[in-house]
């Protein structure tokens, strides 16, 4: 059944992707169904351009309908359409056409209703809203209202014929939607989990909203593993565990997972005290590089979310130091008596280098189906980027979600599934694979050049492009899918 899906405006490259995911979460798909092929039917109203928040989308039962919406980040609501128009008037009729059977159940003199007026790219005075709201009059509503704990909530939503120049996507005619909410998304989980309150918070900590975009995608509910290799303070498991989900983290810094900034001030406190929730399996001191799991060990997580260590706030580390690589110095035991407080050297750890021990770490430790969902850097060119990213002959690529943060760099959230066993010929294949788009693709990463583009300045870059420096009336007050 086709049903109105109404989107925030924001992040707008993730909204499909959060609701598809959502949707095989609930069951939306046929479990036979190939995991790369599943994505539900989507279209949109008359007019409107792709980054418009009203899309309609195809999904079997109001339930999986009514889960995606309550769950969402993005989705403002999903609605039961009863009608829609260019004017008052095309709405009347389409309302009055809309069957009797799909009408009369919620409009019974036993159930509670609410109206709602909301509007998309201009504003509606009170007294609009109630005018609004008095034209429905020939809808036959025979029970009371209740603005508190409605039985039923009904929202009538327009939009304007705003043009291209306000920050919005334009929409050449005017559209009026009226339909009942199946549901709705709960975004004061947003300002309860906002990183400012944040009792226990490191300089790259994720922020809430894409830590639980990234608990979405990844598809974390009770009764699975959540696996960060990248822990850090804890961000991205404090939303898989909101879900439901068991979580277990690892990093590199010891500091970071055991000691934090005193008993009252460390990861385990973000979970249990200030949130209540339930604290995570175990926190190891682990290197990505030299992962600790005994000889043989697989498909242990059902997810595994991360933001690996791009060089731009923080670079990535691994074991050894850098004389101990280079072999000026040998491999050296730690006394007992100083293992407690022992901090073991590090060298840089190449983000390339990085990518490819976790596509490992998740073809191994996945289980089959199971997903990997993490940030990867991009530096776009001429507003362009690479499309080529890592590839793992077990894992399939389901999603992909950029986010431009400067002028050259962007990052891309990655969704993958694993869809194949973990085997000695694979872990080779998967070896050489990486060479080549080592080569072929990312010296730059290899070269340390992501951290000078980020923070240089734009018009240095500018000109080094050849290009002049940006004046305000040149920039587009529409910045398209990045609002």
């Amino acid at each position: 059944m086709w049903y109105l899906c109404v989107f925030y405006h924001r992040l707008l490259d993730y909204r499909r992707p959060e609701v598809e995911s959502l949707a095989d979460l609930f069951g939306a798909f046929d479990k036979e169904t190939d995991p790369q092929s599943k994505s539900l039917e989507w279209r949109l109203p008359e007019d409107h351009h792709p980054d418009s928040p009203f899309h309609f989308v195809n999904l079997p039962s109001e339930q999986i309908a009514c889960n995606i919406a309550n769950r969402s980040i993005l989705v403002k609501g999903i609605y039961e359409l009863w009608g829609e128009g260019s004017s008052f008037e095309e709405l009347e009729e389409a309302i009055k056409s809309c069957p009797d059977e799909q009408k009369l159940p919620y409009l019974t003199s036993e159930s509670t209703f609410k109206i709602t007026v909301d509007s998309f790219g201009k504003v509606v005075s009170f007294q609009e809203q109630n005018d609004r709201i008095q034209q429905l009059s020939y809808i036959p509503f025979k029970g009371q209202v209740n603005l508190s704990h409605p039985d039923h909530k009904f929202w009538l939503m327009e939009t304007d014929n705003y043009g291209s120049n306000n920050g919005l996507p334009p929409i050449f005619r005017r559209r009026i939607f009226f339909g009942r909410e199946i549901g709705a998304a709960d975004r004061k989980l947003l300002p309860t989990y906002q990183l400012k309150s944040r009792t226990y918070l490191g300089p790259t900590a994720m922020d809430a909203e894409m830590a639980f975009l990234m608990a979405n995608q990844a598809q974390a509910k009770t009764g699975k593993l959540v696996y960060d290799p990248f822990v850090g303070t804890g961000s991205i498991l404090i939303a898989a565990a909101h879900f439901g989900a068991m979580t277990m983290g690892a990093d590199i810094d010891i500091r970071v997972v055991r000691d934090g900034r005193g008993p009252d001030c460390n990861v385990w406190t973000n979970f249990k005290q200030q949130y209540g929730l339930p604290m995570p399996i175990s926190l190891l001191r682990a290197d990505n590089n030299l992962p600790p799991w005994r000889p043989g060990l697989k498909e242990v997580f059902d997810c595994i979310i991360c933001d690996p260590p791009y060089g731009v706030r923080a670079g990535g580390r691994k074991s050894g130091g850098r004389k101990l690589l280079k072999g000026v110095v040998g491999p050296y035991t730690v006394p007992d008596d100083k293992r407690n407080d022992h901090i073991p050297s590090t060298a840089p750890y190449s983000l390339v280098e990085c990518v490819h021990d976790l596509l490992d770490l998740a073809a191994r430790m996945l289980v089959m189906g199971g997903r990997l969902v993490y940030f990867y850097p991009v530096l776009r060119e001429e507003d362009t980027i690479d499309t080529s990213f890592p590839e793992h002959p077990c894992l399939k690529m389901v999603a992909s979600c950029e986010q431009i943060l400067s002028f050259r760099y962007s990052r891309v959230l990655l969704t993958m599934v694993k869809i194949a066993p973990y085997t000695d010929d694979i872990a080779e294949a998967a070896r050489i694979k990486h060479l080549e788009f080592r080569e072929n693709h990312l010296k730059w990463l290899e070269d340390g050049n992501l951290h000078s583009a980020v923070f240089s300045p734009l018009d240095l870059q500018l000109n080094a492009a050849g290009g002049t420096k940006l004046s305000k009336e040149s920039k587009p007050k529409y910045r398209g899918k990045y609002v």
